[in-house]
C-alpha cells in the first residue's frame, strides 16, 4: 500500500536484532492501519448520530478522537525508550513501533476531517478557527510521512531524516501536551479526571526519552573511557 510505505517508517532507532524483527513483522501493518482508521471512525459515526453534527457533537468526536490518536501515538514516541530503560521485556513495543505509527497517523485523519469540519462551519476568522499551533502539528504528521517515502528519503542523509524526524516527534508531543494539559489547566476544567490518565502519558513520554538518552550518553561515554584507559 502507498500509504503503508509513506506513512511514520521509522519513530526511533531501536537496537539493530530488534529493527530486523519489525522490519520483518510488516506485512500485517495494513491491518493495523486499517483498524485504527475504522474505529476512529465508527466513533465518530456512532457521536455524530446521537449528538448532532453541530459544534456539541463534532466537539465530542473531536475529543474521542484526539485520545485515540494519543493512545496509539505514545507507544510509537515513547516505546524504545520503555525497551532501552527496562529492558526486552518492551522489546514488543520497539518491534511494533511502526505499527503504532501508521496506526497513529490512519486513525489521526478522521480527527483531521472532524477539525477540517468545525473550521468550515466557524464564524471566526480562517487563521484564528484552523489553531495555527495545533495546524502545524498536522503538517509535522505529513512531514514525517513524506520523509519515509523511499525515493524522498534518499535525497539527504539518513542523520537528516533522524533528526528531522526526532524534531516532529517532540513537536507532535508538544502538541498533545498543550491539547491535554496547558487547555484544560486555562480553561479551568471541572471534568479533570477526564483528562488526567491521558495527561499522565504526555508528560511521562518525553521524560522516558530524555533519562534513555542520557542512559545511552552514560553508556557511550563509559566505553569510550574503557577504550582510551586499557
Amino acid at each position: 500500500m502507498i500509504l503503508d510505505r509513506l506513512i511514520f517508517a521509522h519513530w526511533a532507532k531501536p537496537p539493530c536484532s530488534v529493527e530486523k524483527k519489525s522490519r520483518a513483522r510488516q506485512p500485517d501493518t495494513g491491518l493495523w492501519m486499517c483498524a485504527a482508521f475504522c474505529t476512529a471512525l465508527a466513533l465518530t459515526v456512532v457521536v455524530l448520530a446521537i449528538k448532532g453534527t453541530g459544534e456539541h457533537g463534532t466537539g465530542i468526536a473531536l475529543h474521542l478522537t484526539g485520545r485515540l490518536s494519543l493512545l496509539l501515538f505514545w507507544p510509537a514516541y515513547a516505546g524504545a525508550a520503555m525497551a532501552a530503560l527496562f529492558g526486552p521485556r518492551f522489546n514488543q513495543l520497539v518491534q511494533r513501533r511502526r505499527d503504532f505509527g501508521l496506526a497513529y497517523a490512519s486513525a489521526h485523519l478522521v480527527h483531521v476531517a472532524l477539525v477540517a469540519h468545525l473550521v468550515s462551519n466557524s464564524k471566526r476568522p480562517f487563521t484564528e478557527a484552523i489553531m495555527p499551533f495545533f495546524a502545524v502539528g498536522v503538517v509535522w504528521t505529513y512531514v514525517l510521512a513524506l520523509s519515509s517515502w523511499e525515493r524522498l528519503s534518499k535525497l539527504f542523509s539518513p542523520s537528516f531524516w533522524r533528526i528531522l524526524r526526532n524534531i516532529g516527534l517532540e513537536y507532535l508531543a508538544l502538541v498533545f501536551f498543550m491539547d491535554l494539559v496547558v487547555v484544560p489547566i486555562r480553561t479551568h476544567t471541572n471534568q479533570p479526571f477526564e483528562y488526567l490518565p491521558f495527561s499522565i502519558l504526555i508528560i511521562a513520554g518525553p521524560i522516558l526519552r530524555m533519562a534513555a538518552a542520557i542512559q545511552r550518553y552514560s553508556y557511550n561515554r563509559g566505553n569510550l573511557a574503557a577504550r582510551s584507559n586499557p
